[in-house]
């Protein structure tokens, strides 16, 4: 079950959210949330929600004997170090056993049979949380949960349980037991959520059914793309990770609000970057947080010899490739990002751009640097990355529209010219700053004001309409009708 899907949005939900407002007190409502999450994350797999609440368990025992031990650093030391140390180890075997088994039998042929084992749904996210929760209790910087129930809520809250953004205890600490949800909290996670559910189902999934097409990850298929379709599919590719996994934390943040929490943001228009320093500030703000708290500054962070840092961003960018996928693509992937951040430390010395004409050339460098990182991330086979990058410079042989204007290509660079503007709008801060604005004038001219409230009241349900009837099927999906 994911948030996108009808039996999330017209059942789940609907039941979850009813049943919460219905019942009085914090605890119950704790309760309610709690069956939730634990119906939620069972749906895709009863089993694997037995290893949830296992690693909570440990992590849930772990921090109370560092609270414990507070007064002997040796013990305290050790029970941090066994309860992060289960909890990456279970993370290995699961995500990451058939992984290391293919590539030694690819080098050493052996062994001869490797296992089947199904990654649980959500274990990279859960497991990260839960390490920063008993990192933090050893530093000092919360207090360990008593109540196990409580910190279960914690992780397995089906808002971001399986898709983030990765919540740090402390963040929701205090709103776990004191929280409440009050009507301007409940419009505003309406809102945002609605605006996720439509960036996720009208936009991401349109821009992804364009990519599948014009970037295709098959090696066959691939080489028969003319350079223009690849430049769009690139494009439309690079379009739909932003806008789904952005519409993924707008969902989170906004279901959250529904019920009292605060999720920090996770992305910050990160196309709008002008360098990759200042794009991964801007990307997956929670996960490079947690890299950069948990893993970076424990290292020397860059207040050490520059070997030392170059050494200590690489590890980081290796960790943070294989962290999202077991493929050595996405670690080439993590490892691209960290030739240019060493780079621009070091031989570019970027600093903030003082010019238009600079700024210009900056946002198109980092657009660059980030679409062809994008295909690192796309292509798990090497021939069909391979395949690719030719085709981007005419080197497939087809040509750069095509023989004869390859049919596939026209209907989808035609067929879309009024979607792409809207795609790439979305991608800006442009909508937002309009509606600060709105806001502004809405205080000092009542008509302004009247124009918000309306907005506010119709534009939730509009937009939850337009993405079931998306998501209802593609002969339903608003935007195919008005291809050229």
């Amino acid at each position: 079950m994911v948030f996108s899907s009808l039996l999330f949005l017209l059942l789940f939900l609907a039941v979850v959210m009813i049943t919460y407002m219905a019942v009085k007190t914090l605890r119950a409502k704790n309760i309610v949330l709690l069956v939730g999450s634990l119906i939620f994350y069972a749906w895709s797999g009863p089993l694997y929600l037995l290893l949830l609440c296992g690693m909570v368990a440990v992590c849930w025992f772990g921090a109370l004997l560092i609270r414990y031990y507070k007064s002997n650093e040796r013990l305290k030391r050790l029970s941090a170090a066994i309860t992060v140390s289960i909890c990456l180890l279970l993370l290995g075997i699961f995500k990451y056993t058939v992984f290391f088994m293919e590539t030694w039998q690819a080098i050493f042929g052996v062994p001869a049979v490797i296992p089947n084992i199904v990654l649980p749904i959500g274990i990279s996210f859960y497991t990260f949380q839960l390490i920063s929760y008993v990192i933090d209790v050893y530093r000092g910087e919360v207090a360990p949960q008593k109540k196990y129930h409580l910190l279960l809520l914690y992780a397995s809250l089906f808002h971001q349980c399986i898709a983030g953004p990765i919540v740090r205890y402390q963040t929701v600490a205090y709103e776990i037991e004191h929280r409440q949800a009050v009507p301007g909290g409940v419009s505003r996670g309406i809102t945002r959520f609605t605006i996720g559910l439509a960036k996720k189902a009208l936009l991401a999934n349109y821009c992804g059914s364009v990519a599948d097409v014009l970037f295709p990850t098959a090696p066959d298929a691939m080489a028969q793309i003319p350079a223009l379709g690849v430049w769009l599919g690139a494009i439309y590719y690079m379009l739909q990770i932003y806008l789904d996994f952005s519409a993924y934390s707008d969902m989170a943040i906004g279901m959250g609000l529904m019920v009292g929490f605060h999720y920090e943001e996770n992305f910050n228009y990160p196309y709008m970057a002008t360098s990759v320093t200042d794009f991964w500030r801007r990307w997956h703000i929670s996960l490079s947080t947690f890299f950069r708290d948990y893993v970076y500054i424990p290292l020397g962070g860059n207040r050490c010899s520059r070997g030392r840092h170059v050494f200590n961003l690489l590890l980081v960018w290796f960790l943070t490739g294989l962290w999202h996928g077991a493929s050595w693509n996405y670690v080439l992937w993590g490892l691209y990002f960290f030739l240019f951040l060493v780079a621009e430390k070091y031989l570019l010395r970027f600093g903030a751009p003082t010019t238009n004409g600079r700024y210009i050339g900056r946002r198109a460098y980092l657009l660059l640097v980030v679409l062809f990182g994008w295909f690192l991330f796309r292509f798990e086979d090497m021939t069909a990355l391979g395949y690719a990058l030719r085709g981007l410079f005419l080197g497939n042989g087809s040509g750069f529209i095509g023989r004869i204007w390859n049919v596939t290509v026209k209907t989808q660079l035609l067929g879309n010219l009024w979607f792409l503007p809207i795609a790439l709008l979305a991608c800006t801060p442009i909508v937002p700053l309009l509606h600060r604005k709105l806001c502004d004038a809405a205080q000092k001219h009542r008509a302004w004001h009247v124009v918000r409230s309306v907005l506010l009241v119709v534009l939730p349900p509009v937009l939850l309409c337009l993405s079931v009837l998306s998501l209802v099927g593609d002969s339903y999906n608003p935007f195919l009708y008005f291809q050229f």
